[in-house]
Order: structure tokens, then C-alpha cells, then sequence
């Protein structure tokens, strides 16, 4: 019999969180060993998440969740200042981080990347671990090897905390590995309104939308003469998210080192 991978989720009452929890109850590969949220109370995380008693109490502290569980695995899906703090936790007792929090600088993962070298265990930070929006990544980096001219705008809701998202960020950086710098636009051209033309990478540009009612989406624009190709992803559910966390689970299992990106990992 394979030996159940031991899984810690941390954010367990947010909404992604409530999710990671499913997932890992619902997965016969996988053991829930520890669920943390701050704020949630001494509650079982099964009754947290609607699937009736599971044994496992809700934890406020992810250390000592982390110390009493002897989990293989945290999963994270919390916010950008905890999720930095909470992954070098898990590294510190040889739990490997699976992180789908934004806002990591590159500093930071070559930081962890290092430490999680040293216990000789994998650790992942994905921007995105929707199988769709992977694809819809690579397919945005070989378009613009023939269509340099590209512009990004992705939309998300009035809450999220991080403009341009991680999606963007990892989209502009995947396209700009395979193309040159090339400033776009007219050259002459001046902005009235401060901030109108998107942020500013490698030569093309990022708009963020937010707005209430809108969950994740994201489009890639080329330009070429006479055409026009747009490559488009859309998120509906947050349950579109985790068949990639479940591949991500067993797949930090195999290898040493801290990956950045989910495409690195796919078969």
C-alpha cells in the first residue's frame, strides 16, 4: 500500500483554503494532519468545510501545528506578508512549502530556495495552479516570438491586495524570456490621464482591472500588420484550482529545491 503523503493547509478558513481542505479529504493519496486558521476557532476542519467530522481540530498556530503533526507537506494560500513568514516555518521543520500566495521577491526565493536546498526537501511558489491558465502562459511566450507587439490585461475583484497579479507577473516574464526588449507604441506619445498606458515591463504593458462580480481572468494581446490574436483565460471556481494543487502535492515530493512556477513541474 503507498504511504499516505501527510497534508497541512494554512488559511484553512479562507476561501482557497477552504478548498486545499477538501481536496486533501476527498484524495485517497492524501492524509489531512493539520488545518490552521487564526480566526476560526477550536472547530473540526471537515464541519469547516461542509463534509461532516474529520478529527482534525483547527489550529491557530501554524508552528505548533507544524511540530505536533509531523506533516510532509503545507500548503499555503493565505496573503503576501504571512506567506513568506509561514513558508520559512515549514521549511525550519523539514515540512515542504507549497505556496499559492503572491508577492515573493526574487531575493525571497533565492533565499528559500537555498534553505530548502540545505534540508534537502522541494518547496514550490505558483502564481497560478490552474491547468488552463499554465497553458494559456506558454502559448502567450511562443506567440510572442512571432508577434513581439503584446499588451496583458488581467481582471480580478475589488479585493485582491496585489496589482498586477502573480499571473501577469509570470506571464510578462515567461514572454520576455524568449523576446527581446522592444519599446511599443509611438514614441511621441504622452499620457494624460497618469498611469492610462499600464504598468511598464520589458517594453509592453500590464493593465489590472478590479471590480466587484469579476473572479479571475486574463487576456494576452498581439499585434501584428493587419491581425490581431488574443489568447484568453477564464476562472469560474476556485475548484478549477486543485487538480494542479494535487499534482503539486505528490510532485514536491520527488525533487530538492524551492521551484517558482507551476509549469515547471508539469509533465
Amino acid at each position: 500500500m503507498t504511504q499516505l503523503i501527510k497534508v497541512a493547509v494554512t488559511g484553512a478558513s479562507g476561501r482557497m483554503g477552504r478548498e486545499v481542505v477538501k481536496l486533501v479529504l476527498e484524495d485517497e493519496q492524501l492524509e489531512l494532519v493539520a488545518a490552521v486558521a487564526p480566526t476560526a476557532g477550536p472547530v473540526d476542519a471537515g464541519t469547516l468545510v461542509g463534509l461532516g467530522p474529520c478529527g482534525i481540530t483547527v489550529s491557530p498556530d501554524l508552528e505548533s501545528a507544524l511540530r505536533e503533526s509531523n506533516a510532509d507537506v503545507l500548503v499555503d494560500f493565505t496573503v503576501p506578508h504571512a506567506a513568506y513568514n509561514n513558508t520559512r516555518t515549514a521549511i525550519e521543520y523539514g515540512v515542504r512549502p507549497i505556496i499559492g500566495t503572491t508577492g515573493f521577491t526574487p531575493e525571497q526565493i533565492e533565499e528559500l530556495n537555498g534553505q530548502c536546498k540545505s534540508r534537502g526537501i522541494g518547496g514550490l511558489i505558483a502564481p497560478n495552479f490552474s491547468i488552463g491558465a499554465i497553458l494559456m502562459m506558454k502559448f502567450a511566450a511562443e506567440a510572442s516570438k512571432y508577434l513581439p507587439h503584446v499588451e496583458i490585461i488581467e481582471y480580478h475583484g475589488d479585493q485582491k491586495l496585489d496589482a498586477p497579479s502573480g499571473t501577469a507577473v509570470k506571464t510578462a516574464e515567461l514572454i520576455s524570456e524568449v523576446r527581446e526588449e522592444l519599446r511599443q507604441g509611438n514614441p511621441q506619445e504622452k499620457e494624460t490621464i497618469e498611469g492610462s498606458r499600464g504598468g511598464y515591463y520589458d517594453g509592453f504593458r500590464i493593465h489590472s482591472v478590479r471590480l466587484p462580480g469579476v473572479f479571475a481572468q486574463q487576456e494576452v494581446i498581439f499585434g501584428g500588420f493587419g491581425q490581431t490574436l488574443k489568447i484568453r483565460h477564464d476562472s469560474y471556481d476556485r475548484a478549477g484550482y486543485m487538480p494542479g494543487v494535487s499534482v503539486a502535492v505528490k510532485k514536491v515530493m520527488t525533487y530538492t529545491g524551492l521551484i517558482y512556477g507551476f509549469e515547471h513541474i508539469m509533465d
